[in-house]
């Protein structure tokens, strides 16, 4: 047991251990993640410096590895369903990172499946909103030379995922909004990092019958600033009208950029759209799913406003299955349309065909 004047560390919650590590990541340095006795050096190529990453392969013996994704080592055509794992020895930084997210890499010529324990690692960079392209090494035997890193217990994190951790409401003030009168803005705080996410309330919602909701991730591309790649600004703005018209209802705003990998793989992936590939190939080639939101946040922060049966306003089936799987009862789905046109019709079309989106493909193809 470890303490600090009288204080007991032992009992922390497993979230602040994720969180630890999480920011050691971030940061550029290793976390051990322990499984028993065994001790898995962990390192994230997205931000780590050029030198830290020679010192890696020093202090592993140059037995370290490179874990490659599922849609990763696919979009490389390496013939096998799952992570892999590629040897480091004699590669360099430069190389590394070309075959973890470049265009046009070659499939490397000797590789392994992935150790279970290193492809758990790549939670850690979703939640770390870093690129899922994790060095790592077995240091068992070598772990006295890691003995000032963070240690993570693997099971911590599935002990620390969001339905396990607890929302709060902050404070809840009266905000006036053009074309919809006043809304009420509830802030709630939780969940890993402790973020804060908002509800806006327009209109008066009834809360004795289903109450009309939209559940809408950030896209500071599409929301701020009026990306014509996306039509994300518009479903913002159309759900408050559509919920306002509806008599009032509650639009989750939920701090989830760019399908929750964050900005910086958001517009790597961008560059990549910019190329010719469509949004779910451009994050495979960064070795990302296409999609990592979830949505446990928007279940507390409805079961704390007492609203357990809605109306959703969405064209994503995936939210209206992670809302019942909450215990939130979905009465009535609704579309949320925006503007089609020759920037975003692509991208729509994609939503529809390959994420399975319920949008109107007959109109998509009248643009495209």
């Amino acid at each position: 047991m470890s303490s600090y004047e009288g204080f007991d560390f032992a009992g922390l919650d497993p979230a602040v251990e994720v969180e630890r590590a999480v920011s050691e990541l971030r940061h550029g340095r290793p976390v051990l993640l322990a499984e028993g006795e065994r001790r898995l050096a962990v390192l994230s190529l997205d931000c780590v410096a050029p030198g830290v990453y020679e010192q890696f392969a020093r202090a592993t013996g140059d037995e370290h590895r490179l874990l490659l994704t599922a849609p990763r080592a696919a979009r490389l055509g390496v013939k096998h369903v799952g992570d892999v794992s590629v040897p480091l020895k004699g590669m360099s930084f430069d190389a590394a990172s070309r075959l973890s997210y470049a265009l046009g890499a070659e499939a490397p010529s000797v590789w392994q499946p992935a150790d279970p324990l290193a492809s758990l690692s790549t939670e850690l960079a979703r939640l770390a909103l870093l690129l899922p392209a994790m060095i790592h090494s077995d240091v068992t035997v070598r772990a006295s030379r890691f003995a000032a890193c963070a240690v993570l217990d693997a099971t911590r994190l599935s002990q620390s995922t969001p339905a396990r951790q607890r929302f709060e409401i902050v404070v809840r003030t009266p905000v006036p909004l053009t074309g919809l009168g006043m809304a009420e803005f509830v802030v709630f705080r939780g969940g890993l990092s402790q973020k804060d996410q908002v509800a806006i309330i327009v209109g008066e919602p009834d809360y004795s019958r289903p109450v009309p909701i939209r559940i809408h991730s950030s896209c500071i591309t599409g929301d701020l600033c009026g990306s014509l790649k996306c039509d994300c600004g518009d479903q913002l703005r159309n759900g408050l009208k559509r919920l306002k018209r509806a008599g009032g209802g509650v639009l989750l705003y939920l701090d989830q950029e760019g399908r929750g990998t964050g900005i910086g793989a958001k517009m790597r992936a961008y560059g990549y759209q910019h190329r010719g590939l469509d949004t779910i190939d451009a994050d495979a080639e960064l070795g990302l799913a296409e999609d990592h939101r979830r949505y446990e946040s928007a279940i507390a922060m409805l079961q704390l406003l007492g609203i357990d049966s809605v109306a959703v306003y969405t064209n994503n089936p995936t939210k209206i299955a992670a809302l019942r799987a909450g215990g939130i009862l979905v009465d009535a789905r609704e579309a949320v349309t925006g503007r089609v046109t020759a920037e975003n019709a692509n991208y729509l079309r994609t939503k529809t065909i390959r994420a399975g989106h319920m949008l109107d493909l007959a109109e998509l193809k009248a643009v495209i």
